[in-house]
């Protein structure tokens, strides 16, 4: 199983989703723990004087711009701050877990970004450098099946590197669906601070990756996101994708559960 937890849920309820793995590890389920963060690095950046760049693309999705000097503070908090602390509460709680990055093995491999198409406020078209972003163009799962194998829980950083070995940012939840399909996970469980799908202020509790992609349109930045990447995860053999709420107790069990939305092939 691979879960992706997001960084607005690790400043407010990680310790409720970590003491959940730690319950399911023990029952004997294989987990990979994949992490955003991007929250605490934009405040890491402000207080290194790096002001936070996004970026919106024509199809509505929003990302951050990654520059030379943002790339740093990324690397330092993603795989430094966040990625260390997640383990070492996994550790206290008795859990056996290693913190990596997708740069470590290497894990995941990327491809640099040269150009990008964004829209300015204006709405209009713009093709601007791609800064130190990368595409995820393979998962390397050696490193993770030893992890796995010798029952440890794996906690993966979303930074990747690309074949010239320069580390690149990878978003969060792409790394995490990419990793599901190459490990060809059965689940995949993306926690975030909503409770799932929301479209005309309903939840969506279980859709066909077909209805997804006629939805997608409908959906607001952020949450777009999440429907593309969990639709071609699906699609290429992950037996489902759910999104769900971590904020609650137990949310990856909940989710589990038949909480949030569910998205099946």
């Amino acid at each position: 199983m691979v879960v992706k937890v997001g960084g607005r849920v690790l400043k407010s309820g990680v310790e409720a989703v970590l003491r959940d793995l730690v319950e399911l590890w023990r029952a004997g389920e294989k987990i990979i723990l994949v992490h955003g963060g991007g929250d605490i690095v934009t405040e890491y950046s402000r207080r290194m004087g790096v002001e936070p760049k996004f970026v919106v693309s024509p199809g509505g999705v929003r990302s951050r711009y990654t520059s030379l000097e943002e790339l740093e503070v990324y690397v330092m908090v993603m795989a430094g701050k966040v990625n260390k602390e997640i383990v070492a509460k996994l550790n206290a709680m008795k859990c056996r877990a290693v913190g990596i990055s997708g740069a470590d093995g290497p894990t995941i491999v990327a491809e640099r970004k040269k150009k990008i198409i964004v829209v300015d406020e204006r709405g209009r078209k713009r093709v601007i450098e791609g800064g130190y972003t990368g595409r995820i163009v393979r998962v390397e799962t050696h490193l993770l099946n030893q992890l796995l194998s010798h029952n440890y829980l794996a906690v993966v950083a979303p930074i990747a590197v690309d074949d010239e070995g320069t580390l690149l940012n990878v978003d969060g939840d792409q790394a995490a669906l990419k990793i599901a399909t190459s490990m060809k996970a059965g689940r995949v469980v993306i926690l975030t601070d909503v409770e799932g799908l929301m479209v005309d202020g309903e939840l969506i509790k279980e859709i066909k990756v077909g209805e997804a992609r006629e939805l997608i349109p409908r959906i607001g930045p952020g949450m777009n996101r999440k429907i593309i990447e969990a639709v071609e995860a699906v699609e290429a053999g992950v037996g489902e994708v759910i999104i769900a709420s971590g904020l609650h107790e137990k949310p990856v069990t909940r989710a589990l559960a038949n909480q949030g939305t569910r998205i099946t092939g």
